[in-house]
C-alpha cells in the first residue's frame, strides 16, 4: 500500500493568499478608522462652532417683529399719528390644532359670534403653518389674564402685548392722513418690499389712503426678531430676552398743517358738508385741509363691520370723499376774478362802464343777475365788490373763452399739485380746444356764443376744487410768485422744497393789483357783498375776500330758492380770502356743500371763514404783536394850566440857607 504525498508548495500557496487578503482588509479596517477619526476630528474640532450653531437654531428661534411705525406730526410737533400698547390674541396653526373647536371655548372669553368665527376658520386654514392670525384686539384686562391663565390648555393660542395705530384727534385729520389696516392678499407681491415675510405677522398695519398709504415705506422701519426656545415640534417653550434683536422704528413724517387751525376749522362746520384750504401765501404751506363730515380713522384701524362701512358709504353727504382735493364743483362768483384779469388782459379799460339793470337779454334769453334790482352802472372795481352778473356776462363776450382759460390754469385750475398724497380731481377748465378733444360729436365740438357768459361767473362747465381756489387766491395775494402748495415739510428730519420756488406769474402787477383791490373792497366796503362777514375784529387786521354761489341744479323756470328743498339741490357756497389785505401772508377758501338753505356764500360760507383766519391769524406771532400793540395816547389839549401836574426833580437847598 502506497503512503500519501505531501506537497509543501501547494500549502504554502494557501496561506501566503490568506496572508494578502487579511493584510488588505487589515488594511482596508485600518484606513476606514483612519478616516472615521480624522473625520471626526474635523466635525468636533475644525467645525464644532458651526454645528454649535446648528444646535442652538433647533433649540431656539427668531420671531419676527413688527417695527414701531414712523410718527406723524404738524408744524409745531403735535402728535397726529402714534402708536400705543394694546392685548391682542392670537391663534397659529399646528398639524393637531383643531381651530373651530379652539375659537368655541375662546368665544367664552371674549365676543366671538359665530359668523366671526367661521371666517376665522378659513383664515387660519389659507395661513401658513406656525405663522399667528390675529383673533381680537384690544382686549381687556380681564380678558388678557383669562387667556393667559388657560394659555397652557389651548394648542395654538398666544395673548401678547403688541402696538396698535392711534389718531388722537379722531376725524380732524382723517382724509389728509388716512388709516392703517391688515395686510390683504391682494397686498402680497413676489418681488419688491410687500414680498417681507413681516407682512404676514398679525401686528403688522399697511397704509390706506393719504399720508399712511403714500409714505408707507418710510413710516415702515425695519423689523427686529424675538429669540425664544421651541421644542421639537416648533412650540415656544420659554423667551431669551437678551438675544433680541431690536426693531428700527419708521421715520417721522411732519406736516405743514397746524392742529389748531385744523381743529377748529371742523367745529366751525358742525353737521355741514364741505371743506376748508388754507395756505401761507409765502411758502405755500398748506396750514389746513379739512373736509366734512369726516369719519375716526381710529375706527378702521380696529376694523368696521359690514353694517358700519355701508352706513358711512351710503350717507348722502359722503363723509369718505375728501372733499377738499377728490371733489369738484362749479366755483360760481369765486371765479369771476379770472374774468376780470382775462378782461384787463385782453385790454379792456377797468373804468369802462356797464349799466345793470338786473337782467341782459343775449341770445333769445334773458340773462338775471342775482340783485333783482340791478346794480347801476358799474366799473371793473364795483362789479367785483358787488359780484355784478351783467357786467361779467358782457365783458367776457369781448374777451373770449380762450383767453379766460389761459388765466384760470396759470392760477392753478385743471391741475394736479404734487403734495405729496394722491387723489386730486384736476376738474374741467372749458375752452374751444377742450370741447374738441371731450366731444366726440362734430356738432358738440363747437364752442357756442351762450356758454361764455355762464363760465365767466363761474357756471356751466367748469370744476374746480377747494384746493385749487385757495392755490388761485393764494397766488393773487402774493401778486408775484405762481406758488405751489405743500403739505409734506419734512421726511425723517429731512426739509422738503418749499412752495415759493415757482415761476413768476405772467401778469401785469397793475392789473392784479386792480383785482385784489376789488377783493378788499368785498369785505372792508361797507357796500361790499361780505362785509358784515368779514369783519374780523383784530383791530387793524383786515381781510379781502370774495363770495360765491354755485348752482347744484338748474333753476329752469322756477325761482333761486333753496329753502324747502331737498339737500342735494341746493346750491353750493363758496367765500375765499386773504389777509391782512395790506400785507398778505394768509389764503383761504371755503365751500359749504349744498348749504345755501339759509342764504349764499356772504351769509354761510363767509362767517366760518372768519372764524378760521382768526385762529391763524392770532397764532402768528408777528401779526399777533400787531393785533396787541397798545392804543395810541390821547393828544393833550393846547391850552393846559399844568392843574395836576406831576412835580419836577426836588431842588436840593444848603443847609445854611434852609429856615430855623
Amino acid at each position: 500500500m502506497s503512503q500519501p504525498s505531501i506537497f509543501f508548495a501547494e500549502v504554502n500557496e494557501k496561506q501566503g493568499a490568506f496572508h494578502r487578503r487579511a493584510f488588505l482588509m487589515g488594511g482596508f479596517a485600518g484606513v476606514s478608522l483612519l478616516a472615521l477619526g480624522g473625520r471626526l476630528a474635523y466635525l468636533q474640532i475644525s467645525q464644532a462652532e458651526r454645528y454649535e450653531k446648528l444646535s442652538a437654531s433647533n433649540q431656539f428661534n427668531f420671531r419676527l417683529t413688527p417695527p414701531p411705525r414712523g410718527l406723524i406730526v404738524d408744524r409745531n410737533g403735535v402728535v397726529l399719528a402714534s402708536n400705543r400698547p394694546n392685548f391682542r390674541l392670537l391663534v397659529a396653526r399646528d398639524e393637531q390644532l383643531d381651530a373651530q373647536a379652539t375659537l368655541k371655548v375662546l368665544a367664552n372669553f371674549v365676543p366671538l359670534d359665530a359668523a366671526r368665527q367661521d371666517r376665522l376658520v378659513k383664515e387660519i386654514a389659507r395661513t401658513p403653518r406656525r405663522v399667528p392670525v390675529s383673533v381680537i384686539e384690544d382686549m381687556s384686562w380681564d380678558q388678557f389674564s383669562a387667556i393667559n391663565v388657560r394659555a397652557p390648555e389651548l394648542r395654538g393660542v398666544t395673548a401678547d402685548m403688541g402696538e396698535v395705530r392711534v389718531y388722537p384727534h379722531g376725524g380732524a385729520f382723517a382724509h389728509v392722513i388716512g388709516y392703517v389696516a391688515k395686510v390683504n392678499r391682494e397686498d402680497l407681491t413676489a418681488t419688491g418690499p410687500n414680498s417681507d415675510p413681516i407682512l404676514l405677522h398679525p401686528g403688522f398695519r399697511i397704509g390706506r389712503q393719504g399720508v399712511e398709504s403714500a409714505f408707507d415705506q418710510e413710516l415702515r422701519g425695519k423689523p427686529g426678531a424675538r429669540k425664544v426656545e421651541v421644542d421639537a415640534n416648533g412650540r415656544e417653550v420659554r423667551q431669551d430676552p437678551e438675544g433680541d434683536i431690536p426693531a428700527t422704528a419708521g421715520k417721522q413724517i411732519q406736516l405743514t398743517l397746524d392742529v389748531d387751525v385744523q381743529n377748529r376749522a371742523l367745529e366751525v362746520f358742525g353737521e355741514e358738508a364741505g371743506a376748508a384750504v388754507v395756505i401761507d401765501c409765502r411758502t405755500g404751506d398748506l396750514l389746513c385741509m379739512v373736509s366734512t363730515p369726516s369719519f375716526d380713522a381710529n375706527r378702521f384701524v380696529r376694523g368696521l363691520t359690514g353694517v358700519e362701512y355701508r352706513a358711512l358709504a351710503n350717507y348722502e353727504r359722503r363723509p369718505l370723499l375728501d372733499k377738499a382735493m377728490s371733489g369738484t364743483y362749479p366755483p360760481g362768483s369765486t371765479f369771476k376774478m379770472m374774468t376780470a384779469l382775462a378782461a384787463l388782459e385782453a385790454g379792456i379799460d377797468p373804468e369802462e362802464r356797464v349799466v345793470c339793470g338786473g337782467s341782459w337779454r343775449f341770445g333769445g334769453r334773458s340773462w338775471a343777475c342775482w340783485k333783482r334790482g340791478g346794480h347801476g352802472a358799474q366799473n371793473l372795481h364795483n362789479a367785483i365788490k358787488n359780484s355784478c352778473d351783467v357786467y361779467f356776462y358782457q365783458m367776457s363776450l369781448r374777451t373770449g373763452p380762450d383767453r379766460i382759460a389761459q388765466v384760470a390754469q396759470a392760477f392753478g385750475f385743471g391741475q394736479a399739485f404734487d403734495i405729496g398724497i394722491p387723489g386730486q380731481k384736476k376738474g374741467i377748465v372749458p375752452s374751444t380746444a377742450w370741447k374738441k378733444k371731450y366731444f366726440r360729436n362734430p356738432e358738440l365740438q363747437r364752442w357756442w356764443p351762450g356758454e361764455t357768459p355762464s363760465y365767466a361767473i363761474g357756471q356751466g362747465a367748469l370744476a374746480v376744487n377747494p384746493l385749487q381756489l385757495a392755490v388761485m387766491t393764494a397766488r393773487l395775494a402774493n401778486g408775484r410768485k405762481a406758488l405751489n402748495p405743500r403739505l409734506i415739510r419734512s421726511i425723517g428730519g429731512v426739509e422738503t422744497p418749499s412752495g415759493a420756488e415757482a415761476p413768476d406769474l405772467p401778469f401785469s402787477q397793475e392789473h392784479l393789483d386792480m383785482v385784489r383791490g376789488g377783493m378788499a373792497a368785498v369785505a372792508n366796503d361797507v357796500t361790499g357783498t361780505a362785509y358784515r362777514a368779514s369783519q374780523l375784529g383784530l383791530g387793524e387786521i383786515k381781510m379781502a375776500g370774495k363770495t360765491g354761489t354755485a348752482q347744484a341744479r338748474s333753476y329752469g323756470s322756477g325761482g333761486r330758492g333753496n329753502a324747502g328743498i331737498a339737500w342735494r339741490l341746493r346750491d353750493h357756497a363758496w367765500f375765499v380770502a386773504f389777509a391782512p389785505f395790506d400785507a398778505p401772508r394768509y389764503a383761504m377758501s371755503v365751500l359749504v356743500q349744498h348749504g345755501t338753505a339759509g342764504g349764499g356764500g356772504a351769509a354761510v360760507a363767509a362767517p366760518k371763514a372768519r372764524e378760521i383766519m382768526r385762529v391763524v391769524l392770532l397764532k402768528d406771532p408777528e401779526l399777533r404783536a400787531r393785533i396787541e400793540q397798545p392804543l395810541p395816547m390821547p393828544a393833550m389839549p393846547h391850552e393846559w394850566d399844568g392843574e395836576g401836574e406831576a412835580p419836577g426833580e426836588p431842588t436840593i437847598v444848603p443847609p445854611s440857607e434852609r429856615p430855623a
